[in-house]
């Protein structure tokens, strides 16, 4: 198309009150896209100095591949301890390619509801101050076999500690990786728990059971989250579903080796929002309380002590049986009369009932009373 020759340019850019400049950028326009030229283009620049170099691109995309199941708040901060922070990208750039690539999709949202609470309402402040366990729920690898890992976690620095399929989940065989693992950390301040077994007992006194009297023993707290109410210990849990959907539904593979794989994974490389996403490894550090090994005998400062038999949990006071619990088989508990003439019965430093010397009768604090036991003790 040939360009209009027009005897005033001038006048007629004047006319419609547009510069000279304009009006042959406008004419430039219809000449090279008729009628069509003449529409509103965009204004968005073709390039942006701000914009992600290719080698940025292909790292954030081969990092987001490496860990599936990140998001891009994980993977940027992955990339910064990578690549330094100078010039790391925002999170929404991290997100916009991970978008455009396809690696993520939208989170569901759910109406937010009110969490429970402990009953004891304990909350970390410092490294091993409380561990929290639990089974992860058991599922069918390859060749049939179950698989139940267990799993315990220090509540304040995430560290996840222990993550093992045992033989089974008897209170013994538990037992014996604890050992391991207070050999290697030390000693927790308290333990949470949930009320399954062999953590605790449904019809035992004050749900002990011979692990968590062994705990009690060495000087370990006990926490439980109320029955039927997970959120308890909803972190715990959290680490649960990433189990489940990276190992038991991604068949990231099914063996120790892996289980240590991942753990030493979620320790030193996965970034936690609740730390500032730092790793968990940055915080955990070995217990001051170190493990010395089982006790012979509790040291109930110079009160009557009466040993619990180990083949019916009695104790003899006086001329009277009375039954305490199988759990305390073997062990040592205190008796310290009141000015009520009610005698108190304690194990390690919790208060677990009272025994009557009129009737002849023993009687266990309530249950729920543990927060006491455990507040006043300091246990």
């Amino acid at each position: 198309m040939k360009a209009i020759n027009c005897p005033d340019f001038t006048g007629l850019c004047r006319e419609y009150g547009i510069s000279r400049k304009t009006g042959y950028k406008w004419q430039a326009r219809f000449m090279q896209h008729g009628l069509a030229g003449m529409a509103e283009s965009s204004r968005r620049p073709h390039g942006s100095p701000k914009g992600l170099a290719e080698s940025v691109v292909c790292e954030i995309v081969r990092l987001k591949q490496a860990h599936a199941f990140w998001g891009p708040r994980k993977i940027r901060a992955l990339y910064g301890r990578k690549h330094g922070e100078k010039q790391l990208p925002s999170e929404s750039s991290f997100k916009r390619v991970l978008e455009r690539a396809g690696l993520i999709t939208p989170r569901k949202t759910r109406p937010a509801r009110e969490g429970g609470r402990l009953a004891s309402g304990l909350k970390a402040t410092k490294p091993n101050e409380v561990w929290t366990v639990d089974f992860k729920g058991w599922w069918r690898g390859a060749g049939g076999i179950r698989i139940e890992p267990l799993t315990v976690r220090d509540e304040y620095s995430r560290a996840l500690l222990e993550m093992r399929n045992l033989p089974d989940s008897s209170g013994a065989t538990v037992r014996g990786c604890f050992e391991r693992l207070f050999r290697l950390h030390g000693l927790p301040g308290s333990i949470r728990s949930d009320n399954g077994s062999p953590f605790a007992s449904h019809n035992g006194l004050l749900g002990l059971t011979r692990l968590s009297a062994w705990w009690l023993a060495l000087g370990i707290g006990l926490e439980r989250s109320r029955p039927g109410c997970p959120q308890d210990n909803g972190a715990h849990e959290r680490m649960h579903r990433d189990i489940r959907i990276e190992i038991q539904s991604g068949r990231a593979g099914e063996d120790q080796a892996a289980f240590d794989l991942w753990r030493d994974q979620y320790n030193h490389e996965r970034p936690h929002e609740a730390l500032g996403m730092r790793v968990p490894a940055e915080l955990h550090v070995p217990s001051e309380r170190l493990y010395e090994g089982t006790p012979d005998a509790l040291d109930y400062g110079g009160m009557e002590t009466r040993r619990v038999k180990e083949s019916n949990g009695r104790i003899c006071y006086r001329r009277d049986s009375l039954l305490l619990s199988t759990a305390l088989g073997g062990w040592d508990v205190g008796l310290s009369p009141r000015p009520d003439g009610l005698v108190e019965v304690r194990f390690a430093r919790l208060l677990i009932g009272h025994i009557n010397p009129e009737t002849g009768s023993f009687a266990s604090v309530r249950p729920d009373c543990r927060e006491a036991g455990q507040k006043d003790e300091k246990v």
